[in-house]
């Protein structure tokens, strides 16, 4: 299928929808309960709402691919992951609203610690305080070249161990590997051109990580950067050129922000719980938006630190807010999951997300329980993720009629 069809045939109306997506939400059942965390959790709200909905399972890249949260994302808003490809580091900029231009290039940066014998201990540097990345983000600025071979570098903090580098001059390629080994007890490895254009800019990363090593030695646990996710910016069509929608985006990690800044949508300033997120969809649903993205994030996190039971709560918390969606009445209502995050793999993986599309115009079907198992006789089937944003448009009378 092309998915611009969508685009030509897009309406503007008054109708509204709005997508509650938590993070990781699918599972497997692990033997110790014989359920998986969504089904051992009491979620009467999700239940009840997929009880009055069309339910389904969405894959969402594609069979045995594990999405990560940028491709993620853009799948379940319209935008296929296979043609519009980024890297991490635009997203985090975006996200913390960096003013990216056109050609920089920026990477998502971990502070790390390495040992002795240069290998690292821990990828996240055991995720120090929000003042201690500032402070070191200060020294790095003070004692390191912040102008390389005619490029500058911006390095800025964005939140606990993570932090931002931005590239920005002539010539620059965002065809880079990542220095992240993604394990420990290796070295961290050299920045390296994926392509021969992007050997120079390889270079001018080199020397710039060689600086900081220097002077990070001294730090107990932060004494080392890895760098993830190089890309050129570019920017993207956004939901409102291509589905008429107007945006807001209520999440707390850049990394979501980022994503759905990149495809036009405004960020809500919200701090803070996945309370706040809810009072501030409440707060600002209206005649201002008529698309609202709210992110869930923790079920994801509990899912890689693979704690069952706090996973459990999560989805438990995140259910005694439902109401607080469903009293608005939107015109359609979608909750699912960027990806699973198994807490037996402790990772993202490739098992499809369950889905719930609420709508009057929606075929009910007998599923009556949220969860990765219940869904997979919904019916509306197996079927990719991007199919998410023309369903929602159709079910919100948003899509023309398709020729004569």
């Amino acid at each position: 299928m092309d998915y611009h069809l969508w685009d030509k045939l897009a309406e503007d109306n008054e109708t509204k929808i709005v997508y509650l997506i938590i993070d990781g939400v699918g599972d497997l059942a692990v033997p110790e309960r014989g359920l998986s965390a969504m089904q051992a959790a009491n979620t009467p709200n999700l239940d009840h709402l997929a009880a009055r909905s069309a339910t389904g399972m969405l894959e969402i890249v594609g069979p045995g691919i594990t999405p990560g949260s940028g491709p993620g994302h853009l799948s379940l808003f319209g935008y296929d992951p296979l043609e519009y490809v980024v890297g991490r580091g635009v997203l985090a900029a975006l996200g913390t609203e960096f003013p990216l231009q056109h050609a920089d290039v920026p990477a998502r940066v971990n502070f790390a610690t390495i040992d002795e014998q240069g290998n690292v201990v821990d990828r996240r540097a055991g995720r120090i305080s929000n003042e201690t990345n500032e402070r070191l983000g200060e020294k790095i600025r003070r004692n390191v070249d912040m102008e390389i071979e005619g490029v500058q570098l911006f390095f800025e903090k964005v939140k606990e161990h993570r932090a931002l580098l931005v590239l920005r001059g002539e010539g620059l390629s965002g065809d880079l590997a990542d220095t992240d080994p993604q394990e420990t007890g290796v070295p961290p490895l050299e920045p390296r051109g994926i392509s021969p254009p992007a050997g120079r800019t390889a270079g001018i990363v080199q020397q710039f990580v060689d600086q900081v090593r220097e002077v990070l030695t001294d730090e107990p646990r932060a004494n080392m950067i890895l760098l993830r996710g190089f890309d050129l910016y570019e920017t993207y069509p956004s939901i409102t050129e291509r589905f008429k929608l107007r945006g807001l985006s209520i999440a707390g990690y850049p990394m979501y922000r980022g994503v759905t800044k990149l495809i036009g949508m405004d960020l809500h300033p919200v701090v803070g719980n996945v309370a706040g997120r809810f009072d501030a969809l409440e707060a600002e649903y209206g005649d201002g938006y008529d698309f609202y993205f709210l992110h869930a994030k923790q079920a994801d996190a509990r899912g890689e630190d693979g704690d069952f039971e706090a996973k459990v709560q999560v989805l438990e918390d995140v259910d005694a807010f439902v109401p607080k969606l469903t009293a608005l009445e939107p015109d359609v209502l979608v909750v699912t999951g960027d990806h699973s995050t198994p807490c037996a793999l402790k990772y993202h993986s490739w098992h499809p997300v369950p889905v719930i599309l609420n709508s009057r115009y929606a075929r009910v079907d007998d599923v009556d329980r949220y969860d990765e198992y219940s869904c997979t006789r919904g019916s509306l089937g197996l079927r990719p993720g991007v199919h998410l944003m023309g369903l929602a448009l159709a079910h919100a009378g948003r899509l023309a009629k398709y020729g004569a």
